[in-house]
């Protein structure tokens, strides 16, 4: 009688329907998360055991697939070699048939592909798919700046997440300790489950009502750490990068403020806001090629230094520092954004790497009517 209840139990109609997950990307953190993902839905009833994991196709200088490759080896060779993700990982490198049957789609690919990837995945995902987001940067439009998180929820007609967070990559991937903050808007059944679905004895994920505050302490540390890396390029000293690392905080929060007047001052004191500058500002590939940009005055491109240096791998701090230029300009916000507008103009070789000491002898100019409390 046993095997009869377990059928019946089953294909019982009020069983709860299981979550399927796909991540769209495969770089270094897409790796990561597959495995983080992976642990997890062979342990969770409530998920199907199978990742499906989208891989842009590339050919390795073995000929072979890279897809194949991690089908066959259990193994991101060219962006996280010597980690295995999970037996029940698959790679896809069909982004329509990798995400047709998902309805918990993780997103982690470099930012400046995001709408294009959207275009394609129009009318190609369930109704009831949820979104995360774990990309860092911003589309500036004409209408003003979208974050990544807003262009999934309009392209894709989805609920979208985000997770940020102190998150050096290979780091995770060898499961020392870290933290990540889950930003959500109304929903905490929905961001609990993504809660769930990361959580790790070596991950510890908590969840924040302010996706707004989340993805923009994720995006907007990433200038901050081009900063941290030119001071330590021009070998200025701890004393420097802790003041660079300060003012690049407070421009952050005075930002976010301005552009979002629902984010919260708390949110600058979790995983995603303070945790992640620090750890950016010390690791992390924005300082590693900024340094190098500095120690070379600046005479080395950063496309240049990225093609040498990362393996494939895409900088975001650069990028980004050039939209967020954009928005401030257009809003007439420069001189209050000292650090921010500096940053960009050694990346474009107007002003040279020392300047990121010198700008600070001008003080910002406040207009009166901006809501000054964005700068306490």
């Amino acid at each position: 009688m046993a095997p009869v209840n377990n059928i019946v139990q089953i294909n019982n109609n009020d069983h709860p329907p299981k979550y399927k997950v796909t991540i769209v990307g495969s770089g270094n953190w897409g790796s990561v998360a597959s495995k983080l993902i992976a642990s997890n839905t062979l342990k969770l009833s409530s998920f199907h055991d199978e990742v499906k994991m989208w891989v842009f196709e590339e050919t390795l200088p073995s000929g072979e697939k890279l897809t194949d490759v991690i089908n066959q080896t259990n193994e991101n060779v060219k962006y996280l070699p010597g980690i295995k993700l999970g037996h029940n990982v698959v790679a896809d490198p069909d982004l329509e048939n990798a995400v047709r049957d998902a309805n918990m789609l993780v997103f982690v690919t470099p930012h400046q592909f995001m709408e294009g990837i959207c275009k394609k995945l129009i009318g190609k995902i369930r109704s009831d798919a949820q979104a995360i987001s774990l990309i860092k940067g911003m589309e500036v439009k004409k209408e003003g700046p979208c974050m990544i998180s807003t262009l999934i929820s309009q392209q894709l007609g989805v609920n979208c997440c985000v997770l940020m967070g102190a998150n050096i990559a290979n780091e995770i991937a060898v499961e020392k300790f870290s933290e990540a903050t889950v930003g959500f808007r109304g929903n905490r059944e929905i961001a609990e489950n993504w809660v769930q679905l990361f959580s790790t004895p070596y991950f510890m994920v908590s969840a924040c009502q302010d996706v707004e505050g989340v993805e923009l302490c994720g995006t907007l540390k990433n200038i901050v750490a081009i900063a941290a890396g030119f001071v330590d390029g021009l070998d200025m000293g701890n004393n420097t990068k802790a003041a660079i690392m300060r003012i690049g905080l407070r421009e952050m929060k005075a930002f976010s403020k301005l552009l979002f007047s629902s984010v919260k001052d708390s949110t600058f004191f979790e995983s995603c806001g303070v945790a992640d500058l620090i750890t950016t500002c010390l690791g992390g590939r924005n300082r590693k090629c900024a340094e190098a940009f500095a120690k070379n005055g600046g005479k080395r491109s950063f496309d240049e230094l990225e093609a040498e240096m990362l393996q494939g791998q895409k900088l975001q701090g650069v990028s980004t520092a050039k939209e967020v230029y954009e928005v401030l300009k257009h809003k007439g916000w420069l001189e209050m954004f000292p650090l921010f507008t500096t940053v960009h103009e050694i990346c474009t070789g107007r002003l040279p790497p020392t300047a990121i000491v010198e700008y600070s002898e001008h003080a910002p100019k406040f207009p009166i009517a901006v809501n000054s409390d964005a700068f306490q």
